[in-house]
């Protein structure tokens, strides 16, 4: 169970078929669902939005009339003279509003609030059989328009419907009838329900049929309809009604200004059918799916999991220090070859660091003898040999001093000459080997001393500067920051041939950094700390270590003929 092949297969295949199986099964079942509760919700928002269309459309009819009682009202405000009877003034201005007639294609009157005629277009005689009086008896002056019931229009051969409005003043009322086709019906309901057997109806409050499209069925006695009674009551909503070994989904919404019901009814399978065939060949999906998944393991063995077992083999090889194994192909997938290729670069980078620290160390280790050799032969040949002069000297003092010379003094002068330049000289070798004085002035007052050293040892003209705050830092990160700007200059003193030399030092809140510059003949920086050993730079791969201890980060820049630029970052 540890292997690739054993555990591709128990956690992708198996729980994969587990899936595509259950999908299979549950497709179906979900889709049903899910489409039946769409389809009713779709049904539902379309009736609400074209009863809200019907509605709005009475209501601009009801407020044209409104408007044209008003105006009417106005129109004979502005008639007194002589000669223009109210009725002929008014039937002057019902034949100039022929906009209206769009909108009431039964007509258009106007009447005074007792339900007398003023006029009418067409004329009063085709008015005689609709409810006029009765409506216009019903609207209080000032009240909002009316409508009226249902009823047989002769003059146009089909039911109508009258609105009446006042005028704001009570002094006319306006009076209007249409039929529901003047409705647009056909624009605002033929478009509901989306299958093929999708039928929509609107239904006056006395159950009569005003407009039906699509196909369908419908009962006597339209008041008994699922959906219609409850649009009746001014309800709106979706039920669902088994028929003829289907599930039709009926949506409802009353048109609330004249009590009629809009109702779309359609099953809803004829909408989900498309998606429910799409489901069902799930199962289908089970066979290349399981083809695709074996291909791809095989695949995966071959190309993926062989060439990945052979490189943890020659990785293992590479730990043990055959660093040539790492270098025969594996091959595999590009990726893998690309991180051999990142293997076989480390192991190379590693062979190198190795090689460059064994040299460094041998630098290191005749550096140290050098230094002791250095040592003994200088304590040997001025301070042991200083001692001895110094102990003759004391011994002629006394010898004189015994003898009550006059040479006694300058005995004694002679040895105090010699102890001063005795103490100079141990003094000169402890500052070599330790120096004091960055103890005791710090980090700045001590590279300052060595820029000085510089400028009267090699004569080269050297400065040196700071800015911000100065600050001490810790001891281990004061000794190392010292070495390597004591190295540095070292080497513009024995090998830049350099004129001049800057020295500077920047204290931030963040970090502190000294910069080296010189002015002299340059070389070619390495770019890795592995070459500093290979190519001969033991004193700047000493630099680098001392700056890494420290969490510091050194940066050499140098071209020949060019001078160089040693820079130390450390972070405070």
């Amino acid at each position: 169970m540890r292997g690739f092949a054993a555990q591709f297969v128990t956690l992708t295949i198996l729980p994969l078929t587990a899936l595509i199986v259950a999908v299979a099964l549950g497709s179906v079942l979900i889709h049903q669902r899910e489409m039946r509760s769409l389809v009713g919700d779709r049904d539902e928002r379309a009736v609400r939005a074209a009863a809200v269309a019907l509605s709005e459309g009475l209501a601009h009819r009801a407020a044209s009339l409104r408007a044209l009682a008003d105006l009417a009202a106005a129109e004979l405000r502005g008639r007194p003279e002589a000669g223009h009877t109210p009725s002929a003034t008014l039937q002057s201005f019902l034949n100039k509003s022929s906009y209206l007639a769009a909108d009431f294609d039964g007509g258009v009157g106007i009447l005074s609030p007792g339900a007398a005629w003023l006029a009418a277009s067409p004329p009063e005689s085709a008015w005689q059989s609709r409810p006029i009086a009765e409506l216009v008896g019903q609207i209080a002056p000032g009240a909002e328009p009316a409508f009226s019931v249902l009823f047989d229009d002769v003059a146009l051969g089909t039911a109508a419907q009258a609105i009446s409005a006042p005028s704001s003043d009570g002094t006319l009322v306006a009076v209007g009838v249409f039929s529901p086709a003047a409705l647009d019906l056909p624009e605002l309901i033929a478009g509901l329900g989306a299958g093929p057997r999708a039928h929509a109806l609107l239904v006056s409050g006395d159950g009569r049929q005003l407009f039906k499209s699509g196909p369908g069925n419908d009962p006597a006695n339209l008041l008994t309809h699922p959906g219609v009674s409850a649009a009746l009551r001014g309800e709106s909503g979706a039920v669902y009604v088994p028929r003829a070994g289907d599930e039709f989904v009926i949506a409802y919404s009353p048109v609330t200004p004249v009590g009629w019901a809009l109702v779309v009814e359609e099953p809803w399978s004829d909408v989900a059918s498309p998606l429910l065939r799409t489901s069902e060949v799930g199962p289908l999906v089970l066979i290349p799916a399981l083809v695709l998944a074996g291909l791809g393991l095989v695949l995966s063995i071959r190309r993926v999991v062989r060439p990945l077992q052979q490189l943890e083999r020659q990785s293992a090889r590479l730990a043990d220090g055959d660093f040539a194994a790492i270098e025969e192909p594996v091959g595999g997938i590009g990726e893998i070859e690309s991180l051999q290729q990142t293997l076989v670069h480390m192991a190379r980078q590693v062979r190198a660091s190795q090689a460059a620290i064994r040299q460094y160390l041998g630098a290191l280790t005749r550096a140290q003898e050098d230094e002791r050799r250095r040592l003994a032969r200088e304590m040997h040949d001025d301070t042991v040999q200083a001692l001895i002069a110094l102990d003759q000297r004391i011994q002629l003092a006394r010898m004189a001093v015994q003898k009550g010379s006059p040479q006694a003094v300058e005995r004694l002068g002679e040895a105090r000459q010699m102890t001063t330049a005795l103490i100079a000289d141990i003094r000169r070798v402890i500052r070599d080997l330790r120096p004091i004085y960055l103890e005791d002035l710090g980090l700045l007052p001590a590279i300052e001393m060595l820029v000085r050293d510089l400028e009267t040892g090699a004569g080269i003209q050297a400065s040196f500067s700071t800015s911000g705050p100065a600050r001490r830092l810790a001891p281990e990160h004061e000794i190392a920051v010292y070495r390597i700007v004591q190295e540095a200059l070292s080497n513009v003193a024995r090998h830049a041939a350099a004129r001049s030399a800057n020295v500077c030092a920047l204290f931030d809140f963040a970090e502190f950094l000294i910069r080296l510059e010189d002015d002299g003949q340059g070389f070619y920086a390495p770019q890795h700390a592995s070459e500093l050993a290979a190519s001969g730079h033991y004193g700047l791969m000493g630099m680098q270590e001392r700056a890494e201890l420290i969490g510091g980060r050194l940066n050499i820049q140098s071209t020949p003929g060019h001078g160089t630029t040693v820079e130390l970052r450390l972070p405070l």
